[in-house]
């Protein structure tokens, strides 16, 4: 053997030592020490690929991929490699094609079943990504990546009480496992399982607060933390999954008979919140002066929704199967404009196409209630209330005030005609009703202590809340008891179609806000049904939009700023029916005419902004802070 081949066998050897530590950096430099020893080598190729994916360097580590697998068509980790890279451009169709090349050479290649798994699980193909996980999980119980990413399946698919124990075994495996504990933070909030809640919370913020990236963004927003805090948890986030794979577009100059082409890009439009609030927008855009293209990468459908959003947009693309790069190509074919993330890191985030720059202006709107992170990202739409001057600089984009309300609702929102009784949904014939239909992950300790309190304090009331499964109402009247109140008090609302859910919403007399993470379409559904929404105005995006929402609607009086207001004026509306009466028809009176629910005036606001947006970048001008108010709105209605 020659003495330049054995010095790259050692060289591999301590690269391959240094990949299993995840010393990705270490690894790549003897690798490429070894290829430039036996130049071309698909065993060197492979693994230096593998290096390079871990310092997310997908771009030249699927080319070294590549001709690792042209050298030699038998190498199962190169193909896994190479898989890894189309995964992440979200090429799915390739990748699962690498990760099935790879299980053909090596059946038990439990990483290739969990990469499977990963692909069927973006493919929103459940039941066979379920099956390529059990089987990774049958090959090696304790992958803490099989049992992770299965968890998140379960997250998935609502059904938090099967992720919890999954969870907890990969974190038991890996301890490092990446965003583990915030995934299972998230399984148990959805479960209102709060064991150890002020801890996990707590280790949570003080991951963030260290820099470290691990924290899931959309978890993270639900915790008690600010606004400064959920900024750096949204950049390491964007850092570490979405760096920026492209060059801005430069700046361009009008077309002829110019419209503004304006790309809204999400994976909720069907019967969804986000569907529910930009309806009516999409209908109300001016055509003269928009060509409105929507980009749906969420599962394809045709519920009435569905093609009610199609309909109201000039071109709908059903975008799902398509990768983060052709998704970028169809979208600069089209010379969009200003492109919008109506998804931002919700469920079926594609953060990959925004980083690659699909267009020369990016907007993160409406389905993220906080900052992206992304330096590719440049601007945010707010309102005064969402993000006051001091909150500014904890926001990585620049920041476009509405002269309302950031939220777009649909004045045209169908509520059945059906009459619901009390018996109906099994609420006393008497007494005060308390209400709360946010999601269950909103709901902390600290705001259900003082809920118990209120109905310790108001004889004959019962707080309603939506039934989820998974034994979620039998441990919510379980923490009722632990707080002397008898469990009976909590009632469970049952799913319905959207129009019959809000009409049941008039048996209530008072919603009460959740304080981490408001009511944000919520809240707005309750307005809109005339049930008055109780708030608290807290120090982050997603703490603050039900008060946005509320002054929008004439309703600054239901907005506290301290717990002990909140629970203060809570009881005073629950024992002064005249008061809340007075309330209830203010609501009714204005609410057709009031900004929340002026979807016209909105849809006039948000084109301001584009047209803002747009002015700078042809003039060449970076982004920066936009104020759209109401004597601009008047110009634009005069001219």
């Amino acid at each position: 053997m020659s003495s330049g081949l054995e010095a790259a066998k050692i060289l591999f050897l301590e690269a391959a030592q240094l990949l299993l530590k995840e010393d990705y950096a270490g690894a790549e430099t003897r690798l490429r020490a070894a290829l430039e020893l036996v130049p071309g080598r698909p065993s060197i190729l492979g693994n230096l690929a593998a290096a390079l994916i871990g310092q997310q360097k997908y771009a030249e580590a699927k080319i070294l991929a590549a001709q690792a697998v042209a050298s030699d068509a038998q190498n199962a980790e190169a193909w896994l490699n190479l898989g890894r890279c189309r995964e992440y451009e979200k090429d799915l169709a390739a990748a699962l094609d690498a990760y099935q090349q790879a299980l053909a050479i090596k059946p038990g290649y439990a990483e290739a079943w969990c990469n499977c798994g990963n692909v069927h699980k973006a493919r929103l193909e459940f039941d066979k990504a379920r099956a390529a996980y059990d089987r990774a999980i049958a090959l090696q119980p304790e992958m803490a990546e099989a049992l992770g990413n299965q968890a998140m399946l379960y997250l998935r698919l609502d059904r938090p009480a099967d992720a919890v124990p999954l969870i907890n075994r990969a974190i038991a495996a890996k301890p490092a496992l990446p965003y583990g504990y915030s995934i299972r933070m998230h399984a148990k909030a959805a479960l209102c399982d709060w064991s150890s809640y002020a801890e996990d919370s707590a280790a949570l913020r003080n991951t963030v607060a260290a820099g470290h990236d691990g924290v899931l963004p959309f978890t993270f927003i639900a915790l008690p933390s600010d606004a400064a805090l959920q900024k750096q948890c949204a950049s390491a986030y964007a850092a570490n999954k979405y760096p920026s794979a492209g060059e801005p577009p430069k700046p361009a100059g009008l077309r002829p008979a110019h419209r503004l082409r304006i790309g809204y890009f999400s994976a909720d439009m069907q019967e969804h919140a986000v569907g529910y609030l930009v309806a009516g927008l999409f209908e109300q855009h001016d055509r003269s002066g928009f060509e409105i293209h929507c980009f749906s990468f969420g599962p394809p459908g045709t519920d009435a929704m569905r093609q009610r959003l199609r309909a109201g947009v000039d071109h709908f693309h059903d975008v799902h199967d398509r990768s983060d790069a052709g998704i970028c190509d169809l979208a600069r074919r089209l010379q969009i404009d200003i492109a919008i993330d109506l998804t931002g890191y919700t469920r079926n985030e594609r953060t990959g196409i925004f980083a690659r720059h699909v267009a020369p202006v990016q907007v993160n709107w409406l389905g993220f209630p906080g900052t992206m992170g992304a330096p590719y990202i440049d601007y945010v739409i707010a309102d005064p209330v969402i993000i006051p001057p001091e909150h500014v600089p904890h926001y990585s984009e620049s920041v476009v005030h509405l002269p309302q309300t950031y939220q777009s609702t649909d004045n045209r929102r169908e509520i059945s005609a059906r009459p619901f009784s009390r018996a109906d949904c099994n609420l006393p014939e008497t007494g005060f009703v308390f209400c709360c239909f946010n999601n269950n992950y909103k709901i902390t300790p600290d705001i259900f202590d003082i809920w118990m309190r209120l109905l310790l304090a108001v004889p004959g009331s019962v707080l309603w809340l939506l039934e989820t499964g998974d034994g979620v109402a039998g441990r919510l009247r379980t923490e009722a008891q632990t707080r002397g109140v008898a469990p009976e008090r909590l009632v469970f609302a049952h799913r319905l179609p959207s129009p019959e859910h809000l009409a049941r919403h008039r048996l209530a007399d008072l919603f009460l806000d959740t304080f981490h993470y408001n009511a944000h379409t919520t809240a707005s559904d309750a307005l809109w049904v005339g049930l008055p929404v109780l708030t608290r105005l807290g120090n982050t995006f997603a703490s603050r939009v039900a008060a946005s929402l509320l002054r929008a609607a004439n309703l600054p009086e239901l907005i506290t700023e301290t717990t002990e207001d909140y629970e203060a004026l809570a009881l005073t509306l629950a024992c002064d029916p005249d008061r809340l009466q007075s309330i209830r028809q203010k609501l009714a009176a204005q609410r057709d005419t009031c900004a929340l629910f002026d979807t016209p005036r909105f849809t006039r606001a948000i084109e301001a902004a584009y047209h803002a947006m747009w002015d700078r970048h042809r003039q060449g001008l970076p982004p920066t802070h936009i104020a759209i108010d109401d004597a601009r709105l008047r110009n634009i209605a005069l001219s």
